[in-house]
């Protein structure tokens, strides 16, 4: 049996594309799950799939339209997956969100100050 890293690039892209297709089924059938969540979750959303497709096929030279990617990301318009399936943020989501940035902001508990200075 192959590592993955064994595996050739067109069955690597191959399984990664089809886990990608997964992911997006998943939050599909799990709409309830909303995208704040996820936020404060895993530091990622509906939307930042949306904007590394479009970053990726920047990256090719591919033109990708952002409202193309969030429609194959929500399988539906995103102004109608909004209306249907987005609740009101609650104080308590917001509050964890921003708790949640807060941390990505803060210097890291293993590092100490000078780690984060310039060397000289």
């Amino acid at each position: 049996m192959a590592t993955f890293d064994e595996l050739d690039t067109a069955t690597r892209t191959e399984l990664e594309a089809a886990a990608f297709r997964r992911l997006l089924k998943h939050l599909d059938d799990n709409k309830d799950v909303q995208n704040i969540d996820l936020m404060i979750l895993a530091d990622f959303c509906r939307n930042c799939l949306s904007k590394w497709l479009v970053s990726a096929a920047d990256e090719r030279g591919t033109p990708l339209e952002m409202d193309a990617a969030r429609e194959y990301v929500y399988g539906m318009p995103y102004s109608e997956w909004k209306a249907n399936h987005q609740g009101e943020a609650t104080p308590e989501q917001l509050a964890a969100l921003d708790a949640r940035q807060a941390r990505k902001k803060a210097p890291s508990q293993n590092e100490s100050p000078s780690q984060n200075e310039p060397k000289e």
